[in-house]
């Protein structure tokens, strides 16, 4: 699984990095300890972030779920 954010490109380097730590489930508080900042500039970063607009796109290979029933196309 890859996640891919598109409109990265009008977030800053450190908006980027949130995003990023945040759309892969980390906290606000893990996030602040992690790039040494403090809970609100984390969170005043994500904030930026979303204003500016961003997609969060979840790239997934093959059928990890079995979403199509694991046959493949042709197999009866």
């Amino acid at each position: 699984m890859q996640i891919e954010i598109r409109g990265a490109e009008r977030l800053s380097f450190r908006e980027r990095q949130v995003v990023v730590l945040k759309e892969t489930g980390y906290s606000a508080q893990e996030i602040a300890e992690r790039l040494g900042l403090s809970q609100s500039t984390v969170a005043t970063l994500y904030s930026r972030a979303k204003t500016k607009g961003y997609q969060v796109v979840i790239v997934i290979s093959g059928d990890p779920l079995n979403l199509f029933g694991g046959d493949e196309p042709g197999e009866e």
